[in-house]
């Protein structure tokens, strides 16, 4: 006897055991009456033992059948039933949605974005992780990342879809800065306080007799400092443009735009996504080309 039993051939046994019929089951299996027969006789077979008796009109169990489906017939039934609760597998999209983007972006834009999905979808729990490292999406159990590119992701094990074409920075400062200050007339200007992020100085160059006032490895602490009044920051347009709808920021250096690459949706490869991914997906395509931003 085999050290192991296929569960397909235990799960085709309990069928004829419950309809005590062969071609019943065949039907509640969406297959043929003679598959079903091998498959009880390669599963006899395993075994060492008959487990059916059969006429020409009726089946019935052996002892050894009886006592085979008194003790796989709850196990393969729970199984069959887990199986076709999962969430991906409904029709419509539930379960636990695990995405990771960069702070800046998931406290400026995406709690209002996650709180419209969430009514949409009621059956989706989201939990969402925001960092500035660069996560790996399969190893760590991602379903989704959200995250700034300047070129193509070569990894062949995630797909990419583009958000937003490109992401622009602007100068920003707070009306009373600029009442006190005035206003640069060249970026870097040496009489103004520079706020700069981490992640441009690498394609920003202020002039080498200009430091940073404040510098910091993520933009939303800049664009709060710059609301104080602490000087001049080079921000992503649409972290700054909430507040320069309330008039806490203003443009400055309007001639002056610099373009980093896109905003991209990763997940992984491979076969067909979970429907909580493809609605999370579709939904956020279509929030940003409806904000004119795709």
């Amino acid at each position: 006897m085999s050290a192991t039993i296929p569960l397909d051939l235990l799960s085709v046994f309990v069928e004829v055991a419950s309809c005590a019929s062969f071609s019943k089951a065949a039907r509640a299996l969406g297959t043929t009456t003679a598959t079903v027969s091998r498959s009880i006789g390669k599963l006899e077979q395993e075994l060492g033992s008959e487990l059916l008796h059969r006429s020409t009109r009726r089946v019935s169990l052996s002892t050894a059948g009886a006592a085979l489906f008194e003790r796989a017939a709850p196990h393969v039934r729970a199984l069959r039933y887990a199986a076709r609760e999962l969430p991906e597998r409904q029709e419509e999209p539930a379960g636990l949605l695990r995405v990771t983007t960069l702070s800046d972006l998931g406290t400026t834009m995406l709690g209002e974005l996650v709180a419209r999905f969430t009514l949409r979808y009621p059956k989706v729990f989201v939990q969402m992780e925001l960092s500035s490292r660069r996560v790996d999406i399969i190893a760590e159990g991602f379903d989704i990342a959200l995250r700034g590119s300047a070129g193509q992701e070569r990894d062949t094990s995630l797909t990419v879809r583009r958000l937003v074409k490109h992401t622009h920075i602007n100068a920003y400062a707070s009306p009373g800065y600029v009442a006190r200050r005035g206003s640069p007339r060249v970026l870097g200007s040496a009489d103004h306080d520079w706020l700069l992020a981490d992640p441009l100085r690498r394609v920003v160059a202020l002039p080498k007799n200009v430091t940073a006032r404040v510098s910091a490895n993520e933009f939303l602490f800049l664009r709060e400092a710059a609301r104080a009044g602490a000087g001049l920051a080079l921000l992503p347009a649409f972290m700054a443009e909430p507040l320069l709808a309330t008039g806490e920021l203003m443009r400055v250096l309007p001639q002056w735009t610099l373009s980093v690459g896109s905003l991209i949706m990763l997940y992984p490869a491979g076969g067909a996504p979970p429907r909580k991914v493809t609605a999370f997906r579709d939904f956020l395509l279509d929030a940003f080309k409806s904000a004119g931003l795709a």
